[in-house]
């Protein structure tokens, strides 16, 4: 996959969950917070990244820096939604991506609502299916918008024109 480079300074960021997570060790309980974090320039490029540290801040920072490393490259039409149906999935969730008109503005629930909204998505309709884990229905959202593609590249592959589709 290449690698997107973008600039920093119009990145925007979302802290979708924070969890205290303990590790039990003979001498007690050690606790850390885990934080997941979506990155994204509203303009085509996403990314989401997890982080842990002793204080909040600080894995706030680091999953920043990981969604920034992960950042991913998006096809946008005409209209801010996507070019075709998609269902994204990863481990037990999947999120079922579909085309809309303009006007609908983005109908997704909590963790996709983030993604789609730091992508640059305007118009998006979005159903959530198996597990809800936060965690994992955000990767799902990634997963799906990687395997997009736009008509251009699908009438290239198929060796014919854009007409022709």
């Amino acid at each position: 996959m290449k690698r997107v480079i973008v600039d920093n300074e119009k990145l925007e960021d979302k802290v979708v969950t924070i969890k205290r997570v303990t590790k039990t060790t003979k001498g007690g309980r050690n606790m850390r917070f885990s934080a997941l974090v979506v990155v994204g320039d509203k303009n085509g490029h996403v990314g989401a990244g997890l982080g842990k540290a002793v204080e909040v801040p600080e894995a706030i920072r680091k999953a920043k820096e990981d969604a920034i490393k992960k950042m991913i490259e998006l096809p946008l039409d005409e209209n801010g939604s996507v070019p075709h149906d998609y269902t994204g999935k990863y481990g037990s969730s999947s999120v079922l991506m579909m085309r809309s008109k303009e006007g609908t503005g983005i109908i997704a629930g909590g963790p996709a609502r983030s993604v789609l909204e730091l992508a640059g998505f305007r118009n998006i309709r979005t159903k959530s299916l198996g597990s809800n884990n936060k965690q994992n229905v955000v990767l799902a959202t990634i997963e799906g918008l990687k395997s997009l593609k736009t008509p251009e590249e699908v009438a290239r592959l198929r060796g014919i024109s854009v007409d022709q589709l």
